[in-house]
């Protein structure tokens, strides 16, 4: 069981826009509760104590909806997903701990997703562990999607690179530890260089997801889970 985990809030949801001008993109409801609550129930649900969440766009509406319920990281200019992190990791701690974005939509197979996530983490053998799932049967995906990584048989990713296609997306979720922030940079950047150092180390892996998974970046996209889920 992993008990801490960051919540990725911050980002001003473009392309969901006109919907997220006055509702940030995790506050969104699909099938009557919203893509963040969805997300900390799971959590919960695992025996997550202690949630982080960081906020920048309308991020007032994040933390009043919050309350009492997750620690709050407000960010005067947008970090990043890695430059979100290491400014968390005072809250954090070592780890390990749960990385997940704030519009991450999915449904569980036979075993809940973080329960698989927690189990297959090794520290010895990782630095980070990706949630992978198959591009041609993500719900939402968008034709022009090409799939971010390659899975080795010892579990080990592969990032695309320059390769026209790949066969698994990025999830939205992850574990890994303080570890991986070391000699990182300050301010904005992103989770990927990091993931990029510990890919050439062989200390990259990835789980693919049995259950559903939802690409939720457009309002047609956001009305395709809806009829999924309902």
């Amino acid at each position: 069981m992993i008990e801490t985990a960051m919540i990725l809030a911050a980002g001003r949801g473009e392309r969901m826009r006109p919907l997220t001008d006055r509702v940030p993109k995790p506050l969104l409801t699909v099938a009557g509760r919203s893509l963040l609550d969805r997300t900390m129930d799971r959590l919960t649900a695992h025996g997550v104590r202690k949630i982080v969440v960081n906020v920048h766009h309308l991020g007032e509406q994040i933390a009043a909806h919050l309350a009492g319920r997750a620690a709050i990281v407000h960010e005067e200019r947008l970090l990043e997903t890695g430059g979100s992190v290491k400014n968390a990791l005072p809250l954090l701690g070592g780890g390990p701990f749960f990385i997940l974005n704030g519009d991450g939509l999915w449904s569980d197979g036979a075993t809940p997703m973080l329960d698989r996530m927690a189990d297959a983490w090794n520290p010895r053998r990782m630095d980070a562990l990706l949630l992978l799932h198959p591009l041609e049967i993500a719900i939402g995906r968008e034709a022009k999607e090409r799939g971010d990584y390659f899975l080795k048989t010892d579990g080990r990713a592969r990032y695309r690179g320059a390769t026209e296609r790949a066969p698994y997306l990025f999830a939205s979720v992850s574990i890994c530890g303080a570890d991986l922030f070391r000699d990182s940079p300050d301010g904005p950047f992103s989770l990927l260089k990091l993931w990029t150092r510990a890919e050439a180390a062989g200390r990259l892996h990835g789980l693919v997801h049995d259950g559903r998974w939802f690409h939720v970046g457009t309002p047609q996209a956001l009305a395709e889970a809806e009829r999924a889920l309902r």
